[in-house]
């Protein structure tokens, strides 16, 4: 076997709405609604499912909880106009600018906090 890709990944939240305000609103994700009233965030050709917590969808993870979750978006835009970005947002950057290393290439990221507490870095590929 080898896997190709990554398909979704699964968010464990406390408050669907304050999830979706924060990654359609701050991170621009576009939000989708499939199946029987379920919900999900789009980026790219990947998806993030949505599962508000005591009502997961199953199966689900073992022990499906709120602000474990540590992951990175990729954008295009200088780590410079992130910051900014995040700034008029209000969102607090609580790591960064630093350099990191990335799947496909260096990056600059910062860190932030989604609603929940889940750790979410945000790099610019360093070209």
């Amino acid at each position: 076997m080898k896997p190709a890709r990554l398909d979704h990944l699964v968010l464990t939240v406390r408050d669907m709405q304050a999830t979706i305000d924060f990654y359609e609103n701050v991170l621009g994700l576009a939000v989708l609604s499939f199946g029987e009233n379920r919900k999900g965030l789009s980026l790219g050709e990947q998806k993030i499912n949505l599962h508000v917590a005591g009502e997961e969808f199953l199966p689900c993870a073992a022990r499906p909880t709120p602000g474990s979750a540590d992951f990175c978006l990729i954008v295009e835009q200088p780590v410079e106009e992130v910051v900014e970005h995040l700034k008029r947002h209000g969102v607090i950057i609580e790591c960064g600018p630093v350099r990191r290393q990335g799947t496909l290439s260096p990056l600059m990221s910062v860190y932030i906090r989604d609603p929940d507490g889940n750790l979410v870095e945000i790099g610019s590929p360093v070209l």
